[in-house]
């Protein structure tokens, strides 16, 4: 199963907006969601890799979004396979 990585904030609007996204393309095609708070939870590479691009989603590990989720994107990349 593949693995969605949210990097977010708190208080972040376009965050709330990208996870409820997420939970929309979850209920057609499953994958683990990890939802992280840069300021507090993800580590410190990341946090400077990402301080003002939140939110940020992260497909096993590459990072594939930022800001918007484009929910028909995302789809067909969990449908691709894996190499």
């Amino acid at each position: 199963m593949k693995t969605i990585t949210l990097y977010t904030r708190v208080r972040c609007h376009l965050c709330d907006v990208a996870e409820e996204a997420l939970e929309r393309v979850r209920r057609t095609e499953p994958f683990e969601l990890v939802v992280l708070d840069l300021d507090h939870e993800a580590p410190a590479e990341k946090r400077a890799a990402y301080d003002w691009d939140v939110p940020v989603v992260e497909l096993d590990g590459r990072k594939i979004m930022k800001h918007r989720v484009d929910e028909a994107r995302l789809l067909r990349l969990l449908r691709e396979e894996t190499p």
